[in-house]
């Protein structure tokens, strides 16, 4: 088996994405990924190696995130947009091989001191002359057709960095068997279909936007139009001209479509299955997407961990507030405080078994062994119940999560980051409510004594070291943060 094979069964005519207007075929994409493929190799590159792609959503992300997977490699998929200090964490931390850097992520790769990430053997631009590089894609392409080779499900294929079901970001490990099968999972309820034109703005180095948009859309053999960035006007633009049908976003896109006052009543006319997950969709968003555009939304709930999806209500009536019940193959439980399954009606946390179901996190024994139990159950540190009917309602988070625009934002990564700077003595990290991304960051710092920094210069420090979405959009100073009688930090009563 391999992840890579997805492709390989669909007619060589039909378009399996577009990319920057252009369109690629299936056939022609088989042969791409061959030739990269083997161009990979030549770079000697092998099995359980590491690759890191700093790619936004485009063909040649695709390309070789395929090829490699052919080879056995381990893909690491890196925010673009993320600053130097965060990329040269990343890429050390899960010792890469090889880094392939579009022109997005040049000015930061630029910064990365490559001595401080021994791993990296060869540096590849996407675009010749955009960054340093020891060749390009097109030197990948020249290079000879290798066959993809055989791999267990169990060998690990994708390395994602999330906050995880706890504690600071770290790379959570998925094998070609978790990824396949949740592709498998999810397409037993409405699955994509050939027919089928998927919108694909969710980014790729996130596992909503990796294996649900691009793996699903692949290998059901539809057409995904990927898109780099969104703005509501041209979105629409887009979802008329090439047909879209299926429409997967996180909330702040639903949102957007929302208070855009210019969109027709039928903009959506085409579109057969919409999306979406990440966050806590608002009910009267969706209520007015179904009033105006006549448009039914479907909420499902994931995690990284998972593959990702564990609920969906695709395919079944929608019920607003709920995010479906669980998929086929897996195994979803709601457990109280004691470790007992929660009563019928009662609230507990979801426990999630299955082949989906990861392997832990890369080089930190202590936390897998906190997210998996003994017996294979996915702690998932989020708190539901469910109706007589089996319908899931996420109603609290058990972890201190802050997720912006769909991303997880981890408190404690965020609070390191401004105690690192020189005028700060505390700090406590928050989310709060936004009308546009679900949630934002929110900092509030107790400064040393006679230091005088500024919000805007804390925010700023922040975006040095951090990716955008992680920053805190407002800092409030204080004298003092609430802690209790051992001096923990009560993050309830920041305001």
């Amino acid at each position: 088996m391999n992840l890579a094979h997805i492709i390989d069964a669909h007619p060589a005519e039909h378009i399996a994405i577009y990319s920057r207007g252009r369109p690629t075929t299936y056939g022609t994409l088989r042969e791409q990924v061959a030739h990269v493929r083997g161009g990979l190799a030549a770079l000697g590159l092998a099995k359980s190696d590491r690759l890191v792609l700093l790619c936004g959503n485009g063909r040649y992300f695709v390309d070789l995130y395929l090829a490699a997977l052919g080879l056995g490699v381990v893909v690491v998929p890196l925010n673009p947009a993320s600053p130097a200090p965060e990329i040269e964490r990343e890429v050390r931390v899960v010792g890469a091989k090889v880094v392939v850097v579009e022109p997005l992520a040049a000015a930061a790769w630029h910064e990365v001191d490559r001595s401080h990430v021994p791993s990296v053997q060869h540096v590849v631009a996407t675009e010749a002359g955009s960054v340093a590089a020891d060749s390009t894609f097109d030197d990948l392409l020249a290079g000879p057709t290798t066959e993809a080779v055989d791999v267990a499900a169990d060998e690990l294929a994708v390395l994602i960095f999330t906050s995880g079901t706890a504690g600071s970001p770290r790379a959570a490990m998925l094998s070609h068997g978790n990824l396949l099968a949740n592709i498998e999972q999810a397409t037993s309820t409405d699955g994509i279909m050939a027919s089928d034109v998927v919108y694909g703005v969710l980014p790729l180095f996130h596992i909503f936007g990796l294996n649900v948009v691009l793996g699903m859309t692949l290998a059901g053999g539809a057409t995904v139009v990927l898109v780099q960035r969104f703005d509501p006007f041209t979105a629409l633009e887009t979802i008329g001209e090439r047909g879209v049908t299926v429409i997967p976003g996180a909330p702040p896109m639903w949102l957007a479509f929302c208070h855009f006052p210019e969109a027709p009543a039928d903009a959506f006319a085409n579109v057969r299955l919409a999306l979406t997950g990440s966050a806590k969709m608002p009910v009267e968003a969706m209520e007015r997407l179904q009033q105006h555009f006549r448009l039914t939304l479907h909420e499902g709930y994931g995690l990284t961990e998972a593959a990702p999806i564990v609920t969906s209500s695709a395919g079944m009536p929608v019920k607003f507030g709920s995010v479906g019940k669980a998929l086929g193959g897996m195994e979803v439980q709601l457990v109280d405080e004691h470790g007992e399954p929660a009563l019928q009606g009662d609230a507990g946390e979801v426990w999630v078994r299955g082949p989906n179901v990861f392997l832990g996190y890369l080089d930190e024994p202590e936390a897998t062994a906190r997210a998996l139990t003994p017996d294979g159950w996915l702690r998932t540190g989020d708190i539901a119940v469910t109706d007589d009917e089996g319908y899931l309602y996420l109603v609290d988070r058990a972890k201190d999560l802050i997720i912006v625009s769909g991303f997880n934002v981890y408190p404690a990564e965020v609070e390191e980051v401004l105690a690192d700077h020189p005028d700060v003595a505390e700090v406590g990290v928050v989310g709060v409510p936004h009308p546009h991304h679900g949630e934002a960051v929110k900092a509030f710092v107790v400064l040393k004594p006679g230091a005088s920094a500024h919000e805007d210069t804390l925010i700023a420090w922040c975006g040095e070291h951090l990716a955008r979405y992680k920053c805190p959009s407002k800092v409030i100073f204080v004298d003092e943060l609430p802690r209790n009688v051992s001096g923990k930090l009560l993050r309830r009563e920041l305001t």
